[in-house]
C-alpha cells in the first residue's frame, strides 16, 4: 500500500496536463478571485480593538473568548546563539489546526483540491491553498461563523471511502509561535466530491510549477506538500531512473537529481543513526529557558497606541487591523497582527555526494521549537540580520553566488492570517567546489530521502526547510 502511495504521488508530481485547467487557466482563475473578492484590512489604535485586550496582571494581548491565540511576552535565556538573553512578545497559539488536502484519481493521476483562500496578511490577498485550512477556534465556530467547507472529510463526519495518504504534526515559525503546530493531512477519497466555487483540481506537478510564481502558493500548501514521500528504493534502481531521463525530455535540468536524492535510499555521507546521534549531541549542548514575564514586563519593545515596536524597529511590530473579506466565514473581524521589520532570505545549498545531491543543513535554535532545535535550511534570515555584523555561516557564499548556480529564486510569503505582508526570498544554489564537506559543528549534509524521513517524525524539519523544499521539481 505504502509503495502504490509513493507510486500516485510521484507520478502526481511528473504531471501538468489537467483535464480540468491548464497553468495559464489557474493564474487567470487567481488573477479573476483577487479581482472579484472585497477585501478590506485597515489599521487601528488599541483602543479600537473588538473582542480583544490587555490583560490586566501581565498585560498580554488575548481575545475574550480566551481562544484563537494571544500575544505574550517572554524572557529567552540560552548558550546557543550570539545573544544569550532577550525579551520578545511571541504568539502563543495552543490549538492544533487542520492543513488538509483532499485528493482524487483522475485518469489514473493523483489530483488535489486547492481553493483560492483571503488571508488579512496576504501580499496579494488572494493565494492557493489546502482543501482545509482551520485553526480549532475556527473549525468549532468559537466566531459564530460558518463551518469551513470540506471540514466532514477531515473531521470523521463524512462517511465515504477514503485513505489517508500522509498525517503529520509539523511545527510554525519557532521565533514567533511558542510551540505551535498543525496537523498535516492528505487524504484520497473514491467518491465524487462536490467542488465549490473557489476550488481547483490540481496535479502535483502544477503546484510545484507555481511555486516559481511570487507570492502565488500560500505557506500552507507549501508545509503539507514537503511532506510527500516517493519512495525508498536501491541504488540500481535509481539508475534505472537516471537513464530513462537520457532518452525523455520530461526532466528539467536538474529535476533527476533531485529525483535520485529524493528515492536513493542506499547513498549518503551520513547514515541515519550518524545524524541522529549529531542532533542528540547538540540538544545536549545547547540550553533553552523561557520565561513568560508578560507584555508588561519586556525589556526593550514599547506598547504604544496603535502597535508594539522594539525599541531600535528591529525584528517585527505588533499592531491590530480589521479585515472585511467577502468570502470568508466570517465577513469582519479584528485581529492582531505581526509585520516584519525587513524581508528575510532563505536558502539551501546543495552539493553533489557520492554523486547524489546532498543539502546543506543546519541546526537551528528558536525560542519556540519544541525541542531546542530543528533542522532548518542553509541560511534562514527572516528579518533581515544578514546585514549585521555576525553574519550566518554561508550567507556571503548565497549572496554571492554566481546566477548559473542559482537554480531556484522566487519571493514566498509567510502565513497572512498572523503575518502581515510578509515575503522571503527563497533561493537553491548548486555548489561549486569551493564547499567542502567539513562544517560548523550545527550544520550537516542530508539527501533529500533523508530530510523526508526526518519529516515524518514530526518536530525535526522547521517550517522554513519545508517549505522551500516544497519547490523543489523534477520537471
Amino acid at each position: 500500500m505504502k509503495s502504490s502511495i509513493e507510486t500516485s504521488f510521484l507520478n502526481s508530481a511528473l504531471t501538468l496536463q489537467n483535464q480540468f485547467i491548464d497553468i495559464p487557466g489557474i493564474l487567470e482563475w487567481v488573477s479573476k478571485r483577487r479581482h472579484d473578492v472585497k477585501v478590506d484590512v485597515t489599521r487601528l489604535r488599541f483602543d479600537e480593538m473588538t473582542d480583544w485586550e490587555f490583560d490586566s496582571g501581565t498585560g498580554d494581548i488575548k481575545h475574550k473568548s480566551g481562544k484563537f491565540f494571544s500575544i505574550e511576552g517572554i524572557r529567552v535565556k540560552t548558550n546557543g546563539t550570539n545573544i544569550s538573553e532577550w525579551d520578545q512578545p511571541i504568539i502563543n497559539q495552543p490549538e492544533i489546526g487542520f492543513l488538509g488536502i483532499i485528493t482524487k484519481k483522475f485518469n489514473n493521476v493523483l489530483h488535489f483540491l486547492m481553493q483560492t483562500k483571503i488571508e488579512p496578511g496576504n501580499i496579494n490577498y488572494v493565494q492557493i491553498s489546502p482543501t482545509l485550512q482551520a485553526t480549532k477556534s475556527n473549525y468549532t465556530k468559537v466566531h459564530k461563523g460558518n463551518t469551513p467547507h470540506y471540514l466532514e472529510y477531515f473531521n470523521g463526519d463524512k462517511m465515504c471511502k477514503k485513505h489517508i495518504l500522509l498525517d503529520q504534526l509539523q511545527s510554525e515559525q519557532g521565533a514567533r509561535f511558542i510551540k505551535k503546530r498543525n496537523r498535516n493531512i492528505i487524504i484520497e477519497v473514491e467518491d465524487d466530491v462536490e467542488v465549490y466555487e473557489d476550488f481547483q483540481w490540481l496535479t502535483l506537478g502544477q503546484i510545484k510549477e507555481l511555486l516559481t510564481e511570487e507570492n502565488l502558493v500560500n505557506m500552507d500548501t507549501r508545509t503539507v506538500i514537503s511532506g510527500i514521500p516517493f519512495g525508498q528504493y536501491q541504488r540500481k534502481v535509481s539508475n534505472v531512473y537516471r537513464s530513462l531521463a537520457g532518452v525523455h525530455s520530461d526532466f528539467s535540468e536538474y529535476g533527476i537529481e533531485f529525483l535520485i536524492s529524493s528515492i536513493d535510499s542506499e547513498t549518503y555521507l551520513y547514515d541515519t543513526e550518524e545524524i541522529i546521534s549529531w542532533i542528540t549531541s547538540l540538544k545536549c549542548k545547547y540550553e533553552l529557558e523561557i520565561l513568560p514575564i508578560g507584555l508588561k514586563n519586556v525589556h526593550d519593545w514599547y506598547i504604544e497606541a496603535d502597535r508594539i515596536r522594539h525599541k531600535d524597529d528591529k525584528y517585527f511590530t505588533v499592531f491590530p487591523v480589521r479585515a472585511e473579506i467577502a468570502n470568508r466565514e466570517v465577513k469582519t473581524w479584528v485581529q492582531p497582527i505581526v509585520e516584519s521589520a525587513q524581508e528575510g532570505i532563505i536558502a539551501f545549498v546543495v552539493k553533489k555526494i557520492k554523486g547524489v545531491f546532498h543539502l546543506l543543513i543546519q541546526a537551528k535554535l528558536e525560542a519556540g521549537n519544541f525541542d531546542i532545535i530543528e533542522l532548518a535550511p542553509t541560511v534562514q534570515c527572516l528579518t533581515g540580520n544578514y546585514k549585521l555584523v555576525n553574519k550566518p555561516p554561508f550567507l556571503d557564499y548565497v549572496l554571492k553566488a554566481k546566477p548559473s548556480e542559482i537554480i531556484f529564486d522566487t519571493y514566498q510569503s509567510e502565513e497572512g492570517g498572523r503575518f502581515y505582508r510578509e515575503q522571503n526570498r527563497n533561493l537553491i544554489i548548486v555548489a561549486d567546489e569551493n564547499i567542502e564537506l567539513e562544517l560548523p559543528e550545527n550544520y550537516i549534509w542530508m539527501t533529500l530521502n533523508q530530510i523526508n524521513k526526518f519529516i515524518t517524525f514530526n518536530n525535526y524539519i522547521n517550517i522554513q526547510a519545508r517549505s522551500l523544499l516544497s519547490a523543489i521539481k523534477f520537471i
